[in-house]
């Protein structure tokens, strides 16, 4: 439950709901698992490379199509986790799509200082099945230690 939902058996007032439920009548199409999240994978607007893959619950997308910034929801932090709040790498969502089963969720971002992965990568998909064995083919670009204090 978000800041701004109320408590079960208080209706819904302007303070404490954002929206009507009919402008949140989209999420409804989204097949939440048992978790009550989805998949959510952010593709780079241009090169159309995957940056990376997490997870969104209702508030998370609701709060990504009302600001246009990526929300996702941290299995680890079991919180909202707005891309960038710490490393200032945000994601700005300039389109999202609903997959035709509706479990998966694409955002089409541009990827705030070129680094989507907590690696310091440009993308969290850096390694490559060659013979065998994962190979690291994507070249770190800043040092997490100076992204992540």
């Amino acid at each position: 439950m978000s800041e701004n939902t109320p408590a079960p058996g208080v209706a819904p007032t302007p303070a404490t709901e954002p929206t009507s439920n009919l402008d949140r009548q989209w999420l409804e199409s989204v097949r939440w698992d048992a978790n009550g999240l989805v998949t959510a994978i952010a593709q780079e607007v241009g090169s159309q490379r995957i940056l990376m893959v997490a997870w969104m619950n209702r508030d998370a997308l609701a709060e990504t199509a009302a600001t246009g910034r990526a929300v996702y929801w941290s299995r680890s932090r079991g919180r909202l986790w707005r891309k960038g709040e710490e490393s200032g790498h945000v994601q700005r969502v300039r389109e999202i799509r609903l997959d035709c089963d509706g479990d998966a969720v694409l955002l089409s971002v541009e990827q705030g200082g070129g680094i989507a992965c907590h690696t310091g990568r440009h993308s969290c998909f850096f390694s490559t099945l060659v013979d065998g064995r994962w190979v690291v083919v994507d070249p770190v670009l800043r040092d997490p230690e100076s992204i992540y204090k």
